[in-house]
């Protein structure tokens, strides 16, 4: 027999039916509001910023829009994050540690276990999802990072892109980072858009808050009360470090007198404004094997000035948030929604020691980690120092300047002291003030990401619901801590916390923390835990484990259950196992045929063509014409063939070092050109192109493309936004293709002998050395 699911469709009606609209009462569902006064909620999240980079919490550089937020609300002194992004902004948006969401790591990877899942489930809501159940309108501009690289495509089922995530409307990028200038592929909502050239002067946080303002707006036109929550994710400041001209003006000659003397000046600044205790230590300069820093006074004179460049365009990024954060509190001031109106601004994590001792012209040559790089490798290109900073050089600072953000801490990004997870945090609400829920200060209650999301429903009026659609809701590990922001002497609402990125591990309880700096190879035992009080000692200087080996016993197993009941094992070691990726994969290197006016193909999507192999471009010529017939990659790195007066070109751009290659006339008509690549030793390729099957150029071989080069994905009769030479650029701007194109083909070899296998072999050995 079988059961109807049919539903009657007067059940649960509360008005009257009857045969007639004369003859029934009618009645409409109540609308979703979360309560007349409910505020707005703007959550400012930077990406990499230091401790110590904003007026409020000690840095030099003008932040006048902080300055007044800071004043007129609280400061959380001592606000810890995770020490990368992605977990980071899981953590955020739900509540929950990172591991429990599947995000163990940032979402580049896909080693097959449960932390590194790198997908929200339907049990886990995020802060938007709640919001919007709760009426809100709910907006997301900038970065996103919570959906896997692998899933960024076009053909993706989006299930974690913002817009399935609880976000009405999204505009932003997103992967981890991107050009400032020429942002690599930019989606609307649940597209990406198909842009082939950007302004000259365009500058993409001013273009992501003029999205946000836009969207305030037209919610204001059409509807006078709803309030809004608005995700508001920088990728400033992270790297690569591009700054408009006119910012870096401001900034420069501030700092000549180098990292040393900035931390000296930030360190004050933070003593006198009571972000520490009397008795505060400043750290020695970071001295830790592979992450020390120079005395500045050692440096050369031409290395400090190249260094103080690299740290004039950082703060011109900082500048240029604060200004356009201004630009969005004037609007929500000309609305008169400024007062009631929540804005956090903090970041995802500590600053960083990414850009390596000397800095680096050429971020993606330096952001390369394989264990297999060349002696011939070069971290850097040289340019000329006006360039630094603008859409020509993919710069990152030195990582003094990493430690100097970081002031007072010690470390970077990726590590669980306190350099990677000790960041600013402003909390501003004016009508909460007067109303007695927000009282003015500072706070140096211990407070961690996971509470964001708890107090904010709180202070929003709301309650996080134990089921949604049915499905019951995992509980969340944050606190509110809405208490600690009416009372300044109310305890810390969250006592004790785990931490643990690559290895990196940490606990916290009642102002004692447990931390290690773990090398990679090294076991994962008691012998590398640290202990510090960080009451008296904040910044993490006198390790107290030798005199109580009892709490690093009693820490250390506390450590060890909460990483099994959150998740967090296996942990990575010396397998290579963060290389893997799934099996399903491996499709993506089968051979592929683009038509004229396929949009660009997405960056991930097009690695898995070249990368770490050899590969045949086949391009399919109906009639020769001038333009680009093919493109890959941007000015961080790329290759391009092209046809400019009757002759055919070859252009690679290694990391910013262009090569050319002059491959003879191509005569109007029929053609058939054919560009080989083949991977060889050294993480290098020798190239050949042919044309109707005939060699016409073989350029020296060149190192390969790898890790997040190329950057930008395979374009097909154009080469879209960033260029690969900028040259043609200057001539032809993206130069789209005059003849007809009737296909190009991809025909991925065979993986080269530095390939992912030898890759995990090669760190399998390299442990067994270590060992």
């Amino acid at each position: 027999m079988t059961t109807s699911t049919r539903r009657d469709p007067y059940d649960g009606f509360p008005g009257h039916i009857g045969r007639t609209f004369a003859a029934s009462e009618p009645a409409w569902p109540a609308p979703r509001t979360p309560g007349e006064k409910a505020p707005n909620i703007v959550v400012v999240l930077v990406d990499d910023m230091g401790y110590s980079d904003i007026g409020p919490f000690g840095s030099e550089i003008p932040t006048p829009v902080l300055d007044t937020l800071a004043e007129d609300g609280v400061r959380l002194s001592n606000y810890h994050t995770m020490p990368l992004c992605s977990p980071a902004r899981a953590a955020l948006l739900t509540g929950l540690n990172p591991h429990r969401v599947g995000y163990a790591m940032v979402a580049n990877s896909d080693p097959g276990f449960p932390g590194y899942g790198m997908e929200i489930a339907d049990d886990i809501p995020t802060l938007a999802e709640l919001l919007h159940d709760s009426g809100y309108a709910t907006y997301a501009v900038g970065k996103w990072h919570l959906v896997r690289d692998s899933a960024s495509n076009a053909a993706d089922d989006r299930d974690n892109w913002p817009l399935r995530k609880g976000f009405d409307q999204y505009y932003g990028v997103l992967e981890g980072l991107t050009s400032l200038f020429h942002p690599h592929q930019l989606v609307r909502d649940n597209s990406p858009l198909d842009i082939d050239e950007f302004p000259d002067d365009y500058y993409y946080t001013d273009d992501i808050t003029d999205q946000a303002i836009s969207m305030v707006k037209s919610l204001r036109a059409h509807d006078p009360d709803k309030p809004f929550f608005l995700y508001l994710a920088h990728n400033a400041v992270h790297g690569p470090l591009q700054a408009k001209e006119e910012d870096i003006a401001r900034h420069r000659g501030r700092y000549d007198e180098g990292w040393d003397a900035l931390r000296e000046t930030r360190f004050a600044a933070q003593i006198a404004d009571g972000l520490f205790p009397p008795g505060t230590e400043l750290p020695a300069r970071n001295s830790e094997a592979g992450q020390d820093v120079p005395a500045w006074d050692s440096l050369t004179e031409e290395q400090q000035r190249l260094y103080a460049r690299y740290m004039e365009v950082y703060a011109a990024l900082v500048d240029n948030i604060d200004q356009n954060l201004g630009r969005l509190t004037a609007t929500l001031e000309a609305l008169g929604e400024l007062d009631n109106t929540i804005i956090v601004f903090t970041s995802d994590n500590g600053g960083t020691g990414e850009g390596g001792a000397e800095g680096t012209r050429s971020y993606f040559s330096r952001f390369v980690h394989h264990p297999a790089l060349p002696e011939d490798w070069t971290p850097d290109v040289d340019r000329d120092p006006e360039l630094i900073g603008g859409p020509r050089s993919l710069v990152h600072y030195p990582r003094g300047w990493g430690m100097a953000s970081n002031t007072p801490f010690r470390l970077y990004k990726g590590h669980t002291y306190a350099g990677g997870v000790r960041v600013p945090f402003v909390l501003s609400w004016p009508r909460g003030a007067r109303d007695g829920r927000l009282t003015p200060g500072t706070r140096p209650q211990y407070q961690y990401v996971t509470d964001i999301a708890p107090t904010l429903l709180e202070l929003a009026g709301l309650e996080r619901p134990e089921r949604r659609r049915g499905v019951p809701l995992q509980e969340p590990d944050g606190v509110t801590f809405a208490p600690v922001l009416a009372d300044p002497e109310h305890p810390s609402t969250h006592p004790e916390q785990y931490c643990e990125m690559t290895g990196n591990r940490s606990y916290y309880r009642d102002g004692r923390k447990l931390v290690t700096l773990h090398r990679p190879g090294a076991p994962y035992d008691d012998s590398e835990w640290a202990l510090y009080d960080i009451r008296t000692d904040p910044t993490e200087i006198h390790d107290l484990a030798a005199e109580h080996p009892g709490q690093v016993k009693e820490l250390s197993a506390a450590w060890e259950k909460a990483a099994w009941r959150n998740g967090v094992f296996p942990l990575p070691d010396g397998s290579g196992a963060l290389a893997r990726r799934n099996p399903a994969e491996r499709r993506l290197s089968r051979p592929l045929t683009l038509l004229p006016g396929t949009p660009e193909l997405e960056r991930y999507r097009s690695s898995r063509l070249v990368s770490l192999r050899s590969f045949e471009v086949t391009v399919a010529i109906e009639d020769t014409g001038e333009g680009v017939l093919v493109s890959h990659g941007d000015q961080g790195g790329g290759y391009s063939l092209y046809v400019e007066e009757g002759r055919l070109h070859f252009a690679y751009n290694e990391y910013g070092v262009l090569h050319e290659t002059d491959a003879g006339r191509l005569t109007p008509g029929e053609h058939t050109v054919r560009l080989v690549a083949t991977a060889e030793r050294g993480l290098r390729w020798s190239f050949r192109i042919d044309a109707d099957g005939q060699t016409r150029a073989t350029p020296p071989s060149v190192h390969q493309l790898i890790g997040m080069a190329p950057f930008q994905g395979i374009s097909i009769g154009v080469d879209r936004k960033s260029p690969i030479s900028w040259p043609l650029f200057e001539r032809h701007r993206s130069f789209p293709f005059q003849g007809r194109l009737r296909s190009v083909t991809y025909n991925p070899g065979d993986p080269g002998p530095d390939s992912p296998e030898a890759v995990a072999q090669a760190l399998k050995e390299a442990a067994a050395a270590f060992e």
